[in-house]
């Protein structure tokens, strides 16, 4: 699952550290982990798994959808992750997200984190069975018997 894809990894850290809105795609179950930073006196940081988008202006619309007392991000970060969801974790990654958020004070925000990581490993491990199944998938082609 891992493959020799290249990651900036220090631009991926520094990213989580001081984005506004990151969104970390994974494209092998086409899904995307949405993390917004920003917070209020009413509403704290938003950290989900929702559909891949095709766009980042997508992304912010809906976003905006989802916040709407919340003013139009002023940047977002995109980040495909090809990798497994376990290389997150390997990788200190998710560490990074979850201290930038316990840190702040932002307990809400590191459950959502917990909850977030969970649902991501459940999709990803239903997609490597329906892989291995042939659940949604058919051959390209085939031997000549």
């Amino acid at each position: 699952m891992d493959g020799d894809f290249v990651l900036d990894l220090d631009e991926v850290m520094d990213s989580l550290e001081n984005g506004e809105v990151i969104s970390l795609s994974f494209p092998t179950f086409n899904k995307a982990l949405v993390i917004d930073t920003r917070s209020s006196e009413y509403e704290g940081p938003l950290v989900c798994v929702c559909p891949v988008v095709g766009s980042p202006r997508e992304r912010i619309r809906v976003l905006r959808s989802m916040r709407p007392d919340f003013p139009r991000a002023h940047n977002i970060t995109v980040i495909p992750w090809p990798k497994s969801v376990n290389s997150l974790v390997n990788l200190g990654v998710w560490d990074k997200l979850v201290s930038r958020f316990e840190r702040d004070g932002h307990v809400k925000a590191t459950r959502e984190c917990d909850s977030a990581l969970r649902e991501l490993r459940s999709l990803e491990k239903s997609e490597l069975a329906a892989v291995l199944t042939g659940e949604n998938y058919h051959t390209i082609w085939s031997a000549s018997p």
